[in-house]
């Protein structure tokens, strides 16, 4: 059954594509999601009026985290207080000269969606997402340059039948406020109906 959470939340994430140009709807790529997958970008605080629970509590945790700043430190983070939501958080630490983004820490509802644990090694070989390698990198290197979350909205048939929210919210971590050292990434997944 569609909760009502949910038919809330797609809503207003469908007009706000049309309305505002910090959402991006990305075509999916061969590599991709199935046809008739959605996929949608946004850059503003926006996104708090269509995403779920649990990843408006992470984006709370980081923002109270953040004491006035632009972003926190990986040092204001501990991972014990929000243990509930363990299985969908990654630390990525970004690498520089030449850019890379490889994995620090893997929760295991992200192990499970991998298929194998990517502790270690590098996003470009392990990217996992939608939209293919080019729209998973894109996403990391907009956080990086921009030292701002991003969240990320997919809706897609999974392998069970029905539809698929797939939410991932990137959050930028710097020791001195101006270069991102690392991002936390938050994904919760949700079955939300069954395909007709």
């Amino acid at each position: 059954a569609l909760r009502s959470e949910t038919v809330k939340a797609l809503k207003p994430l469908r007009l706000r594509a049309a309305q505002n140009s910090s959402v991006r709807q990305r075509p999916m790529m061969a590599s991709g999601r199935p046809q008739g997958s959605i996929q949608k970008v946004i850059t503003t605080l926006e996104f708090l009026s269509v995403c779920s629970g649990p990843v408006r509590d992470i984006y709370a945790y980081w923002d109270r985290r953040r004491e006035g700043r632009r972003m926190p430190s990986r040092t204001d983070i501990n991972p014990a207080d929000f243990a509930g939501h363990l299985p969908g958080i990654v630390f990525v630490e970004v690498r520089r000269d030449p850019l890379d983004y490889v994995y620090l820490s893997v929760g295991a509802r992200e192990i499970e969606a991998r298929g194998s644990d990517p502790t270690g090694k590098s996003v470009a070989d392990y990217w996992h997402g939608g939209g293919g390698m080019e729209a998973v990198l894109g996403n990391y290197n907009c956080v990086t340059t921009q030292g701002a979350f991003l969240y990320e909205f997919e809706r897609f048939v999974g392998r069970s039948g029905n539809y698929v929210i797939d939410e991932t919210l990137f959050m930028p971590l710097s020791p001195d406020d101006r270069n991102v050292t690392d991002i936390l990434t938050y994904t919760h997944y949700e079955d939300i109906w069954r395909k007709s």
